[in-house]
């Protein structure tokens, strides 16, 4: 649980950073005798992200980590009020993998589904998100390979920000927890947990 900590410390110092970046920007361009449309996250989207995963293999000493990106999508209610309600699916490539003695353990892919709700400042969305993970870990030694889809859950937070009517940029945390599975090569029962963080980009249609 201590990447979801550190993740979240993370988060927090640079999402406040982007939302005063982004009031300053808009603090200059908008003037109290100008009339402008409130940003709206309501309706779906589409987008394509990139980022970071570390983490550690349950009975077992590998501690996995890669570059991982992927596709989203989502849905997002909002009815003239700050608050935002969501889902979003996501299914990523992953280069996480590590090597210790006689074991390698790799998660070539894994995707979520996820509820989020957020709070938006105009076009700032603050929100925090979690639901199911699934994804695949692999143990390889002396030339066997073994692999296992795992099922488990998801939690983080992030931070959006709309730069243009259709598009907006992202930046978030989840900490993932695929449950184990009893892997024969290995004679354990073998997990990955991991964190995540990831910056991406989203069309609102």
């Amino acid at each position: 649980m201590k990447e979801f900590v550190w993740g979240a410390l993370a988060l927090i110092a640079a999402s406040s950073t982007t939302s005063a970046r982004a009031a300053d920007l808009y603090g200059r361009t908008y003037t109290s005798n100008q009339r402008f449309d409130p940003y709206s996250w309501a309706g779906p989207y589409l987008g394509a992200n990139l980022g970071y995963a570390w983490g550690s293999v349950s009975s077992n000493p590998t501690e996995p980590s890669g570059v991982a990106g992927g596709v989203q999508a989502g849905f997002n209610w909002q009815n003239g009020v700050p608050w935002v309600f969501g889902i979003e699916a996501d299914i990523q490539a992953s280069g996480a993998e590590e090597t210790f003695a006689p074991w390698k353990f790799s998660n070539p892919w894994f995707g979520t589904l996820r509820g989020r709700i957020g709070y938006a400042f105009d076009n700032v969305l603050f929100f925090g998100t979690g639901g199911l993970a699934f994804g695949e870990l692999r143990a390889t030694t002396f030339g066997l390979s073994e692999t296992h889809t795992n099922a488990g859950w998801t939690l983080g937070a992030g931070a959006e920000m709309g730069f243009a009517r259709n598009w907006s940029a992202k930046i978030e945390y989840l900490y993932v927890d695929l449950a184990s599975n009893n892997f024969v090569i290995t004679g354990a029962s073998n997990g990955y947990r991991f964190g995540l963080i990831r910056a991406g980009v989203n069309y609102r249609f």
